[in-house]
């Protein structure tokens, strides 16, 4: 994994660096990234948030993940609820921790580093399963967490302002190695 080391994050120092790292992985726009930047630090004070970072041995921030528990009341579950109980999973959204974003600059990607940051977050998660969303193409990144165990719950999940349809994707814990 080059000389990428994966450790806490303290996600609210560095967020800036992060959106930055989901801007050119994500191909986010400057005002995209100012309303990310408040999501972000709103959802790092929900009980249980927590965040792992890939820095280079020179301490530049090329990787992130962050996640929590779900809570059924967040934004995000609300508008996932209802794709999920017409596809009987429902029960997905409850005792299940979130990994809200996983982002890999663009230059550090296929080389292990996204899969080092979403097996070490849900490593130490308490709660029994996982579950994510992510665009609903073939991507590396779907590819990425089908290897690790995780499969479609729900598709062609619209979120507001989203120009594309999400899959939400969950997993049993421990990850598949």
């Amino acid at each position: 994994m080059e000389d990428v080391v994966v450790g806490p994050l303290d996600l609210a120092a560095r967020v800036d660096e992060a959106l930055a790292v989901q801007a050119l992985a994500f191909g986010l726009t400057d005002e995209e990234v100012n309303v990310r930047r408040h999501i972000v630090l709103r959802h790092l004070a929900s009980p249980g948030a927590r965040a792992l970072g890939a820095t280079t041995p020179d301490g530049r921030l090329v990787g992130f993940v962050y996640g929590m528990p779900n809570d059924r009341a967040q934004w995000w579950s609300t508008v996932v609820e209802p794709y999920l109980r017409r596809a009987g999973h429902a029960d997905w959204l409850d005792d299940v921790f979130a990994v809200t974003e996983l982002h890999v600059h663009p230059a550090h990607q296929k080389r292990g580093i996204g899969r080092e940051l979403i097996t070490r977050i849900t490593d130490e998660a308490r709660e029994p399963r996982s579950i994510l969303s992510a665009i609903d193409t073939e991507s590396p990144a779907r590819a990425l967490y089908r290897s690790l165990g995780y499969r479609d719950l729900a598709r062609r999940v619209l979120f507001p302002s989203a120009p594309s349809p999400y899959a939400v994707m969950g997993a049993t814990l421990p990850l598949r190695r």
